[in-house]
């Protein structure tokens, strides 16, 4: 028999979560309101710090949306029949992100009108002419991609268009790494190791996503994920950690090998203050060693661990990429090695960075965004991964 009971009081907290987040993402426009009347001058952003707060939350919004996607293409290229289970809700989390981080972009610009500019007149030259291409193929393939698992009649289209998204997002991954690795203008980039490090990366952020994401799905629904499954997930997880932490690494010591990089190198992982601290105990301890920690660490290969693990992957995600953005944009460029310049345009200095409430409220909404199309989408149609029926113990 149904638990009327149960079932509405899940009604009522279904419309009580979409009325928050609702209120959230209100919120995010609310800052581009204000941000676009007073201008970017009530924003931390300055002269120097031109990404801030906002560019950290859509970044990892749309990584992870790439990497998302690894589970669906296991499933659908590799014919790995667990994880093609779960390809309908990776690619669903794949659409509500990508689309929550370029609200956040599109949102950020100022002139947000200005997009159309960005989408009718192309700049070949510019990469960030070239990912106006990458994110709207992106949708599209994803899209069409959903259709052949969804509608019966298109199965047979499956593997195709799993194939064509596996490569997609490879590219559009590689794209945003070449936003950074083609930035010369700062220290902390313009390194061919960024896009490859930027894949791996996503792997890592896409899959502890839908972990919180699957975990959150199943105890709406009551049941339990088989532990079988869950090993292999979780043991993959560890793997692209492993992966994660061998980039970033390799990144760095690359660096500390050309002399002119060292003092970047220094002020990051030596003296950079709340820079330094963000990279150690933020992504490397909390995002990294703790994770490895749950997922490797006999007798603790539970569910809570794994989802403990994947929420402590995320954290340590926003940790680097505020570390990345924020911090590569205070260190100066080095614009006579061996010299030291100064200027009363700050030339030189270490540039300061205080975000404002209002890049907090704008990060937030995407969120909030990409959390709405994923509720009311999982609602509305069915996103459950079909497993074989399992009874927990």
């Amino acid at each position: 028999m149904v638990d009327l009971s149960a079932l509405r009081s899940k009604n009522r907290l279904f419309y009580v979560l979409l009325a928050v987040a609702g209120l959230v993402a209100l919120g995010g426009m609310y800052a581009v309101h204000m941000m676009e009347s007073h201008g970017h001058i009530i924003s931390g952003m300055n002269n120097q710090i031109v990404w801030g707060i906002p560019h950290v939350f859509a970044i990892f919004l749309i990584v992870a949306a790439s990497g998302v996607l690894n589970v669906a293409s296991i499933g659908s290229v590799f014919g790995k029949a667990v994880y093609k289970a779960r390809a309908p809700l990776a690619s669903l989390l794949s659409i509500a992100m990508l689309g929550g981080g370029l609200t956040v972009l599109m949102l950020d610009l100022g002139r947000p009108d200005r997009i159309i500019v960005a989408a009718t007149n192309y700049n070949l030259t510019s990469v960030f002419a070239w990912n106006i291409v990458l994110y709207s193929g992106m949708f599209s393939l994803v899209i069409v991609y959903l259709w052949t698992m969804m509608e019966r009649r298109m199965n047979p289209f499956n593997k195709a268009a799993g194939l064509a998204v596996f490569v997609w997002r490879f590219v559009l991954t590689t794209g945003t790494g070449l936003i950074f690795a083609f930035l010369t203008a700062r220290q902390a980039y313009g390194s061919a190791l960024l896009p490859p490090m930027f894949i791996v990366l996503s792997f890592a952020w896409g899959l502890a996503v839908f972990h919180v994401v699957q975990r959150v799905i199943y105890l709406w629904n009551e049941k339990s994920l088989d532990p079988a499954i869950q090993q292999r997930t979780k043991n993959l997880l560890g793997v692209f950690v492993i992966g994660s932490l061998y980039m970033v690494a390799t990144y760095h010591l690359t660096n500390l090998y050309f002399s002119h990089q060292t003092g970047f190198e220094h002020f990051i992982l030596l003296n950079g203050g709340s820079i330094t601290n963000m990279f150690w105990w933020g992504y490397i301890v909390l995002g990294n060693l703790l994770p490895l920690l749950l997922i490797y660490t006999p007798g603790l290969g539970k569910t809570k661990c794994v989802i403990a693990a994947s929420s402590l992957v995320i954290l340590g995600a926003f940790a680097f990429l505020y570390v990345f953005i924020i911090g590569g944009q205070a260190y100066p460029l080095n614009l006579f090695p061996g010299y030291e310049v100064s200027s009363s345009f700050a030339d030189g200095q270490i540039a300061t960075y205080q975000p404002s409430l209002y890049e907090f409220l704008l990060g937030f909404g995407g969120l909030a965004i990409a959390f709405i199309i994923t509720t009311v989408s999982v609602r509305v149609l069915n996103f459950m991964p079909q497993d074989k029926p399992y009874i927990a113990d």
